[in-house]
């Protein structure tokens, strides 16, 4: 099955309304529902994607393994946490749960550092990124379609543009 078909068997009905911003969508899909509507016939789809990367800054070897000795101090931590269910003082809790701490943290760094030289240089940064829309069509079965419509016709607009 490809993409298309995919998407297509995802997609029910037609477009009934269109909005610049999800929490619209949002809004008129509850106003659906407030009213009594059969909102199991409803489906909001997001288009015209982009991908937007802010970057943080400059990801050096030092800063690679501290950020791999904080995600492997988390990770020996769980580790211990699993292991002191097996403890029998309160003591060896304690002392399983550091021990968990610092070798994750120092396993860590040394991955994180590694990782970092074995990328050659090639992505020298950190970023968050995210995947936006910037339009949100409302979909509606198509036996339903015109009283959503009819429906949505009647909310009280904020940004709303009827299809």
């Amino acid at each position: 099955m490809t993409t298309t078909e995919q998407t297509t068997a995802l997609i029910r009905g037609r477009t009934v309304a269109s909005f610049t911003s999800y929490a619209e969508a949002q809004r008129a899909v509850d106003y659906l529902s407030d009213n009594g509507f059969p909102v199991e016939n409803i489906t909001i789809v997001g288009s015209d994607l982009k991908q937007v990367e802010r970057v943080l800054g400059r990801m050096t070897k030092w800063k690679a393994a501290l950020a791999g000795a904080g995600t492997g101090a988390w990770f020996g931590v769980l580790i211990g946490l699993l292991l002191s269910l097996f403890a029998d003082s309160g003591t060896a809790v304690v002392v399983i749960l550091l021990w968990g701490l610092l070798y994750g943290a120092i396993f860590g760094a040394i991955f994180g550092f590694i990782a970092h030289l074995l990328t050659f240089g090639e992505r020298d940064f950190s970023a968050s990124g995210m995947t936006v829309a910037t339009r949100y069509e409302v979909y509606c079965t198509s036996e339903h379609a015109a009283r959503a419509a009819e429906m949505l016709a009647r909310m009280p607009t904020r940004g709303a543009t009827t299809a």
